[in-house]
């Protein structure tokens, strides 16, 4: 029973991380907008989004559930707060970063995403590693330093996007409540502030939204936003947050080989550098996942 959860949850991940890897395709389509524009009206087709698929998946009873059992626990409200804010400001940097031009830097965000899962694991987890695995932490810091020293600036993007959804997959882990319902309450939360800014730009005449194209498939944010989030809640239930942070380099492979062949941004010998450790570091820890996988197969 527990194997095949185990599967269940690994499929969810996949889908969810192959769904984020082309997702700078969709949102290079409503480049006309301005980021934060798109920010807010990602939230409220979002919400739109979660009000009408929750009917249809019959989860009414299981948001009323989860809404009973969050709000009689101070720290499970404050956890649902939390994960608002932190997806919030993921989205909105990631926005940024591919309609400014830094798919590769989101892609090295989600590349050492993982290690901050690793660290966050250890912890808050009491996950334990082998050598290889603190030897594949390693080369991922040494790629990240290389980086930082040698174009003289943090890459702000990558952290930000790193830090900000490790401790988001951290606190799902911990928060047993149904996939629609979290996400639901998440976009409950931060919508009213996003309807406020959206009217604050319409009537200063600031809003880009409009009988436009892009406008037209900001329209679809909210489903693009949605599913691959209720799939992420699914699978961080089933799998460790360790394996999670493995499986993400899918996303950020994807956006990687995007930003180089589809939107044509400069690799220079800096950033090959700086990929080739945190490659090898991928490389290493997949390894030493594998391994371990054979090792309990081989016990059964």
């Amino acid at each position: 029973m527990q194997e095949n959860k185990t599967k269940e949850g690994i499929l969810f991940a996949l889908g969810c991380y192959i769904i984020w890897g082309i997702s700078p395709l969709y949102w290079a389509l409503v480049d006309d907008i301005g980021a934060f524009e798109i920010l807010a009206y990602r939230m409220i087709f979002s919400l739109i989004f979660m009000a009408m698929l929750v009917p249809i998946l019959k989860n009414k009873e299981a948001l009323r559930r989860d809404w009973y059992y969050i709000k009689s626990d101070r720290n499970r409200l404050f956890m649902v707060l939390a994960c608002s804010v932190l997806i919030t400001i993921n989205w909105g940097t990631f926005i940024w970063g591919v309609n400014n031009g830094y798919v590769l830097q989101s892609s090295l965000g989600y590349y050492i995403m993982p290690l901050v899962s690793i660290i966050l694991a250890l912890v808050f987890e009491k996950e334990t590693f082998n050598k290889m695995e603190w030897t594949a932490i390693l080369m991922s810091f040494i790629g990240i330093l290389f980086m930082i020293v040698r174009i003289g600036e943090v890459p702000v993007i990558s952290l930000l996007l790193a830090f900000s959804f490790g401790f988001y997959g951290l606190i799902k882990k911990h928060l047993i409540i149904d996939a629609t319902s979290s996400i639901s309450f998440e976009t409950i939360i931060i919508a009213p502030f996003a309807i406020i800014y959206a009217i604050y730009l319409f009537i200063a005449g600031q809003s880009d939204v409009g009988l436009n194209i892009s406008s037209f498939w900001l329209l679809f944010a909210g489903a693009i936003t949605a599913i691959p989030l209720i799939l992420f809640s699914k699978g961080a239930k089933y799998i460790p947050v360790s394996l999670m942070g493995f499986l993400i380099y899918i996303n950020p492979t994807i956006q990687f080989l995007l930003g180089v062949f589809v939107f044509k941004e400069p690799f220079d010998s800096t950033q090959v550098i700086t990929f080739m450790f945190i490659w090898i570091g991928v490389i290493l820890y997949s390894t030493s996942k594998y391994r371990d996988a054979q090792k309990r197969r081989a016990s059964v």
